[in-house]
């Protein structure tokens, strides 16, 4: 007989019977692997969209955008597929409730802000696109110093 009075388990020093060994499980695949793809990929950027970009000025984002569409605006974000809107303070995300009535029904606005600060945090993006009337739906690393935060038009508006 074993300690604690088991015939077919020991117990440890503690007095608890070890549970059985179980067999490792596989990791899952991942489900979708982005790290191959380019930047402009990950932010949906195609050939013949309309495109507008406010204040954004990472020179091989901007190198990228005009060799995959012909042109693309600084200024005027009306009827636009794609706005790129920096926001490098709190004060630029008031933009984008105007930017809500200009973007394609079935279009997006990207807010690139600063990673990791304090004066602009992922948080107060999101919670001016929802003041906006914007819904968030996608996050993507635009290069080692911003991220960008993509908001469309709610599915129940478009």
């Amino acid at each position: 007989m074993f300690a604690g009075g088991s015939k077919t388990r020991p117990c440890n020093s503690s007095g608890f019977v070890p549970m059985p060994h179980k067999p490792a499980k596989r990791p899952r695949p991942p489900e979708r692997d982005y790290s191959h793809r380019l930047l402009l990929d990950k932010l949906g950027v195609k050939p013949g969209q309309r495109i507008t970009v406010l204040g954004v000025q990472d020179a091989a984002f901007l190198k990228g955008l005009g060799e995959r569409v012909e042109t693309f605006s600084r200024d005027n974000p009306r009827e636009a597929d794609l706005v790129f809107l920096a926001a490098e303070d709190l004060k630029a995300l008031v933009r984008l409730k105007s930017l809500a009535g200009a973007i394609q029904k079935n279009g997006a606005v990207w807010v690139v802000y600063p990673k990791g600060q304090k004066h602009i945090r992922e948080i107060d993006v999101i919670n001016a696109g929802r003041s906006a009337g914007l819904t968030d739906n996608k996050v993507c690393r635009f290069s080692e110093t911003h991220t960008a935060l993509r908001f469309v038009i709610p599915l129940a508006r478009r």
